[in-house]
């Protein structure tokens, strides 16, 4: 057993602080007020802005949206029709899982096809989160899911 440690890939500091300021960006051109997370492929917090007046609930959310995308690779709005695909058991387990969240504005961020972190966006609409989540996506330089 010569390599018992494996290199991972993860978003750095600098395209996470610009994802969550470019989502910021698009709430206030839609006139949204948001809270925005970004989550190393861990989970772990990397970036995160709340614009003022953003539902108070919504932070948790956020950050719950991004752990939630990092931790399976999947965007967060894909998963009703993800669940659909499996059994019983699977579509009433993992919604009860702690900190999962299945409606959209949480996105993979994604790097030479590995997971590097994740976006997640709360406190307007599903649809206009998803808008912010993916400006901060783009802004990242990386790709999506």
């Amino acid at each position: 057993m010569s390599n018992i440690s494996v290199t991972q890939t993860l978003i750095n500091s600098d395209a996470a602080a610009a994802a969550v300021q470019a989502a910021v960006v698009k709430a206030a051109e839609i006139g949204v007020k948001i809270n925005v997370a970004v989550v190393d492929p861990s989970g772990i917090l990397m970036a995160f802005l709340r614009m003022p007046g953003a539902p108070l609930h919504s932070i948790d959310i956020a950050i719950d949206k991004a752990y939630t995308a990092a931790s399976f690779g999947l965007p967060t709005h894909l998963w009703q029709d993800a669940l659909k695909e499996h059994s019983v058991g699977v579509q009433d387990g993992i919604p009860r899982r702690p900190r999962f969240v299945a409606f959209g504005g949480g996105l993979p961020i994604m790097h030479n096809g590995a997971c590097i972190g994740a976006i997640g966006v709360s406190g307007a609409s599903e649809e206009q989160d998803q808008q912010c989540a993916q400006a901060g996506l783009n802004a990242s330089g990386a790709s999506g899911a």
